[in-house]
Parts: structure tokens; sequence; C-alpha cells
């Protein structure tokens, strides 16, 4: 209600910088330690700042999600050659019902979670099919995993599209003998350190969304 009296110079300064700012997490993020791009990435697209964002949740029916446009998306890969994907793209999104307070319930159940969750291969074929697109991915299909960023051992949303990539194989991979993933190891590792207590959720989920690779260093977790 201030702006009537301020002089019109001051105020075309004002809308102008307004309309210049910009508050997408996406665009706030900080590159991952160690990670280089494959292709040119734009300015400011990075992971690793900031809060995940947070996705549907389990859903009684799932249905094939609208998938980015083809070839928008890059890989970077680790000096170690490990794949890891375009924050624009798959930033990583967490699960509403999943909560540090109720791990007993969710996913530290012994009777089992993920399982429940897990939208079948009727929707996740196809959108594996058109998120290879979108990486530019070309090799086989069967060798590359369409993988939960965040996975739903670690509370990861089951079907958001921010959460999901095709995986290419890692170092050491022979064709036709499908995904090798050594991602399924940290998160094994990372969600016991949850269940246990010696992880905060919220603190495992950032820090496997950032660089899967480093995630157990940055908790001393061998």
């Amino acid at each position: 209600m201030y702006q009537r009296h301020l002089p019109a110079a001051v105020l075309v300064l004002a809308v102008a910088a307004l309309t210049g700012c910009s508050s997408s997490p996406a665009s706030s993020t900080a590159k991952p330690a160690g990670a280089q791009n494959l292709h040119a990435q734009p300015a400011g697209h990075a992971a690793g700042g900031g809060s995940l964002p947070t996705g549907p949740g389990p859903q009684a029916r799932y249905t094939v999600q609208k998938q980015p446009a083809r070839g928008t998306c890059h890989y970077r890969f680790t000096p170690a050659k490990e794949p890891l994907p375009d924050p624009a793209c798959t930033p990583g999104a967490v699960s509403p019902a999943v909560t540090q307070a109720n791990l007993k319930q969710t996913i530290c159940n012994p009777a089992g979670y993920t399982k429940g969750i897990r939208p079948p291969v009727a929707v996740t074929g196809p959108e594996k099919t058109a998120n290879a697109a979108s990486y530019g991915y070309k090799n086989s299909l069967h060798d590359a995993e369409y993988d939960h960023l965040v996975s739903l051992e670690l509370g990861g949303d089951p079907n958001d599209p921010r959460n999901l990539w095709v995986e290419p194989p890692s170092p050491g991979h022979q064709p036709g003998r499908g995904p090798n993933n050594p991602k399924d190891q940290v998160e094994s590792r990372l969600h016991t350190a949850i269940c246990s207590g010696q992880v905060q959720l919220r603190d495992a989920q950032q820090a496997i969304a950032t660089d899967w690779t480093s995630a157990l260093s940055r908790f001393r977790i061998k």
C-alpha cells in the first residue's frame, strides 16, 4: 500500500527487478562435488540444496506420468564414471506418507512396505521408454534401470516423474546381463542407518538425491 507514494521511476525499477527473480528450487541448488557434465547444463541447474519436492505419495491406482521432453535431460558422470541424473529433470521427490515420526509403521516396518506401494509395470514400462527419450538414452533398456532417485525404502515418492530416471549401467557392466547398479547397495545401507537411528530420514534423502556415490561417506558409513 506504500507504492503509491513512490516516484514513478522507482516503481518501474522495482517491477523490473521482481520480474527477473526466480524462486525455483532447481535453480537454487548446488552441484554435487566431483560430478562432471556429459553435456552442458543450464546455468544454475544442479542438485543438492534446499528441501526436496514432495510428491503425491502412494496411490490406489497409478497412471502413466508425463516425462520431460525428448532430449531435454542430460546425464552427468562422476570421475569414476558412475551416472548421475540431470537435477533439472530428476531432482528427487519424497513421499508425504513417510516421516521421521512414522518410520516403524512405514519403511522400517518388519512386515515390509515397498512392495505394496510400487507402481505396476503397465505404468512404469511406458514411463521408462519415454524417459529414455528424455535423456537421449539409446542403448538397450534391458541393461538400464528405471530407478527411483530417492528409493522407496528411503521414503521416495513411488511415481512422481521428478523421482524416476532411466539409470545407465555402471562401469564394469556386461551388455545383455541386465542392470548392474551399485546404488542399490547404498540405498540398503542408508535404510539400515535410518532404521537404527544413526541417520535422520530427511538427511539421507537429501544425500542420495544430491550424489548417491558420496551419500555413505557423508555419514561415515562404511
